[in-house]
């Protein structure tokens, strides 16, 4: 036995053991030797008022139970019929998309994940029963896929697996894998573990024989993540050994394609390419990977791609994937080389707004791979950019009500367009296409585990929003913290220790990189001087029960431009404040002025205040601005200017995620600046 594999069997039984604090969270790095920082676990952080445990209570009580109707009832979703028939409990064909089953995991993610801090027993007991259908559904073999299976019981009993790559099969097994790991580590059962161990078999007996059959059939990646998150799990080194196999047979891929990323061997890409879902979550695969092996050239690839998605290519938003359809490689010499990419990163700075494609799916991916980058790194960069794709592109993508989704997410909507897109550009209440719906609820549902990390040296303060967090520290000592804060609407964060080990321990709060200006206190005294912006900021003392960190984060309205290639947006800014990104809507116009018509002054002033009376309270900014009169274009595309005089105009803006809860609107991100 290799010594690296001996390494991994000794990790195994280590973990399967059980190893302590801080290995049932969201990922278990509790022994992931090349990160720095590691999961609290569920149920260890409970939001108890402000931003987040609104968008938590309405998770729980609206969004999981609605989703559950949609995709029970066989008259609209058909993911749960689909199951049932599968499991030989009805009569039926095999209806809806090929990813199905994958959406009915990511839901059951999310009610586990719930379950995991409100112990709500009606969802514990609706768990048991849906995963008691998922297990009669599968093959002796391990085997999980419901369109074969289907087809296998029925009528045409040759059908065989894996002979279409678009079938998405290894990404419906990795959200099962995913999925069960969660409901592990929030209920103590192993039932639906059970079920993704035999799916992990069969893959791993399938990659021994033909690995170039996974090679090809690797679609939105999902598996790479389950398998590593299963080997965390179970302890077993083979999954360990296949997720490294999985990444290295990319190379074995006939005709790869920048669509798939399996054009070039992973290791060589340094630009990130084709469908951006596939990407980002082949990236975050990659860093789950590297975060067992320490195989620093997928390091050396991932950090190069996020360089190029953070200061090229990402929306600011936090939103990634640009394009409905593009090509790539983009203008190569070689015409014959050059291919359709859908959904797709796109060239740097090609960025659009009005036709932004965003897929919600995309935007979670990023954040999962910003996740694990910041788990692998404790670099405050990561932080950033997952709390900017929390708070504006995942909480856009659905109603503030939680009933009602957005596939895509553009920057800007006018009311005509002389062109059709492919996405309704109003949020619906089920699309055909129903990927993304539970992809968003189950990543609201897991904020809490992304708010705080652990280490030896002490806590990580990711996030910040009203909570407890009640853990244990790395060494088995307990540790219980209390904050109280109105963020994103105000920069004043209050952390009161309520629980302390003897010894003394380090605490990191994230200083966002907004946030110039900070100051820290403990027990009303500063705190060194200048914490620096974009990192996080540390305080190592003997702690006491009733010590205060106050963290005081300026929130100053702050106009945002964009590098100058980004040509869509010359001469306009952005407004954000603090985490958040602002818009303008139609309704929040007087009568006779167009979104399109509205510029805004270099010196402006924003005032920033809780409307407690608007979309259910909300954080606005309210100023003034200046109106041009309307020009009617017709059939016109070019004209000589003519003078306009522009009259001043109040205006109201609302955060970017709660833009299309009011009915039909124009709206835009970006405005012009005079």
């Amino acid at each position: 036995m290799r010594a690296g594999m001996l390494f991994a069997w000794v990790l195994g039984i280590t973990i399967c053991a059980g190893a302590g604090g801080a290995d049932r969270g969201i990922t278990n790095t509790s022994r992931s030797p090349d990160t720095k920082l590691r999961s609290v676990d569920i149920g260890d952080v409970r939001w108890t008022s402000g931003f987040w445990a609104e968008r938590f209570d309405v998770c729980h009580k609206m969004m999981i139970p609605n989703m559950w109707r949609l995709l029970q009832d066989p008259e609209i979703s058909h993911a749960y019929d689909n199951f049932l028939v599968a499991a030989g409990k009805k009569k039926g064909r095999h209806r809806g998309p090929k990813w199905h089953d994958g959406d009915f995991y990511k839901w059951l993610e999310a009610a586990a994940f719930v379950y995991g801090i409100t112990k709500d027993e009606q969802l514990n007991r609706q768990m048991d029963q849906i995963i008691d259908v998922v297990g009669k559904a599968q093959r002796e073999d391990g085997y999980i896929h419901t369109p074969v299976i289907i087809s296998q019981r029925g009528r045409a009993p040759a059908t065989t697996e894996f002979r279409n790559r678009l079938a998405f099969e290894t990404y419906n097994m990795g959200h099962l894998m995913t999925c069960a790991c969660i409901h592990h580590r929030a209920t103590g059962k192993t039932t639906l573990v059970r079920i993704a161990k035999k799916a992990a078999d069969f893959l791993y007996t399938l990659y021994q024989k033909s690995p170039e059959i996974l090679a090809n059939n690797a679609i939105c990646p999902s598996h790479y993540m389950g398998i590593i998150e299963l080997y965390r799990t179970r302890g077993d080194p083979k999954y360990l050994e296949l997720a490294q196999g999985l990444i290295d047979s990319r190379d074995l891929v006939e005709a790869g394609t920048d669509h798939n990323q399996d054009r070039i061997p992973f290791r060589q890409q340094t630009q990130a390419v084709g469908h951006a879902v596939r990407a980002n979550y082949l990236y975050a695969g990659a860093a789950d990977v590297y975060a067992e092996t320490g195989d620093r050239s997928l390091m050396r690839a991932l950090d190069s791609i996020w360089r190029d998605v953070a200061y090229r290519k990402m929306y600011v938003t936090g939103a990634t994937g640009a394009l409905y359809d593009g090509a790539s490689p983009d203008g190569s010499k070689a015409h014959s080389s050059i291919q359709l990419v859908h959904q797709a990163y796109g060239r740097p700075y090609q960025l659009p707004n009005v036709t932004a494609y965003n897929e919600s799916c995309a935007t979670v991916g990023f954040a999962m791979w910003n996740w694990r980058m910041l788990s692998i790194t404790a670099e405050a960069r990561f932080a950033d950019l997952l709390e900017l794709a929390l708070y504006n592109g995942v909480l856009s993508s659905i109603s503030l009500d939680g009933k009602q989704y957005f596939y895509t997410n553009p920057l800007r909507r006018v009311d005509e367009l002389p062109f059709e897109l492919r996405w309704s550009r109003k949020r619906q209440a089920y699309i055909g296409c129903f990927c993304c719906p539970p992809n968003v609820v189950r990543t609201i549902a897991e904020v809490a585990g992304y708010a705080y990390s652990l280490s030896d040296e002490g806590v990580w303060v990711n996030l910040y929003g009203g909570n407890v967090l009640d853990t244990e520290l790395p060494d088995g000592s307990k540790i219980k913290l209390t904050q109280q804060t109105d963020y994103p609407w105000d920069g004043t964060i209050r952390i009161k220790v309520d629980e302390v080990p003897q010894r003394a321990f380090a605490v990191f709060l994230r200083i966002p990189g907004w946030a110039g200006g900070t100051t820290v206190k403990v027990n009303d005294k500063l705190a060194g001087s200048n914490p620096k912006t974009g990192q996080y900021f540390k305080i190592k003392r003997k702690w006491s029960a009733g010590d205060l960190i106050e963290l005081a984060l300026p929130m100053p309205v702050q106009l945002i431009e964009a590098n100058p290639l980004v040509e869509e947006v010359r001469n306009q800014v952005a407004v954000k404040r603090g985490p958040v990104v602002y818009c303008l809507e139609s309704f929040d116009l007087r009568d006779g002025v167009r979104v399109a018509d509205v510029a805004v002054s270099w010196t402006g002033k924003f005032r920033a205040h809780f409307d407690d009376d608007l979309l259910g309270g909300i954080g606005v900014l309210e100023g003034e601005a200046l109106a041009l009169p309307a020009h009617d274009w017709g059939d016109t595309l070019y004209r000589e200017v003519s003078p306009r005089r522009p009259s001043a105009v109040d205006i109201r803006l609302i955060p970017y995620y709660a833009w299309g809860n009011r009915g039909e609107s124009e709206m835009t991100v970006w405005m012009p600046v005079r």
